[in-house]
């Protein structure tokens, strides 16, 4: 499309100057600013009209193109790439479908997954050892694992090097399993509620009893430990 040159004092009425574009599209796009229309127009989304002296004029077809692009932007989370050939598709006389939305970017990084050979490598663990946590349910065998079960079979790895094999920790899941069952218990009168809020106060209450049962099993395991060492 390329932008046809016109004598300032014969162009059309109805075209609109870069700073009347703005004045009509800001109270929609408060960050659209004149750098950002000349943008649009290198990336082919509009071509305006020029001057002789070459100030852009934009009918009012332009003007529905900028806010239909910067629509689909902000909405939609488009690349210009894919706007501009929707926007070639509809000056073909193609009726194309909407681009479908993109997600926006997360600021938040995507959990890490490990395949079994990462997995491997990650804990500096056999094949064997894995093997055996699977066998015998302390592990559950997966396509991918998540950076919890490295951190695992790391420690499994590091009790097996003093002949604490995986079949003899098998119990310290059944105790956490146990566990799991009292926490529920002491909140079976908030689990019974379908509030947000008793929800919510659940989800708060439930790592502060974890917390004091990991502290009872502490202290049980040092007091031990010290009658096994006196």
């Amino acid at each position: 499309m390329p932008a046809a040159s016109v004598r300032e004092n014969a162009t059309p009425a109805g075209l609109l100057s870069i700073g009347q574009v703005l004045a009509r599209l800001s109270p929609e796009f408060p960050a659209l600013t004149s750098s950002k229309l000349r943008f649009l127009e290198v990336q082919g989304i509009v071509t305006p009209l020029r001057t002789e002296s070459g100030y852009r004029k934009f009918s009012q077809a332009d003007l529905e193109r900028l806010r239909l692009a910067l629509t689909l932007q902000r909405d939609h989370y488009l690349p210009l790439s894919v706007i501009r050939d929707y926007l070639e598709d509809v000056d073909a006389g193609r009726d194309p479908a909407t681009p479908s939305a993109v997600p926006p970017p997360s600021i938040v990084p995507a959990p890490r997954r490990y395949r079994r050979d990462e997995l491997l490598a990650a804990a500096g663990a056999a094949p064997q050892l894995l093997n055996d946590a699977i066998s015998t349910g302390v592990m559950t065998g997966a396509e991918s694992y998540t950076e919890q079960q490295v951190a695992l079979l790391r420690a499994l790895v590091a009790l097996d090097r003093h002949g604490i094999e995986p079949r003899h920790v098998r119990a310290l899941r059944q105790n956490a399993e146990r566990d799991v069952a009292l926490v529920e218990s002491a909140l079976a009168p908030l689990l019974r509620r379908t509030d947000a809020a008793s929800r919510g106060r659940a989800g708060e209450v439930a790592p502060e009893l974890a917390k004091r049962l990991d502290e009872v099993r502490a202290i049980f395991v040092r007091t031990a430990l010290d009658r096994l060492l006196a």
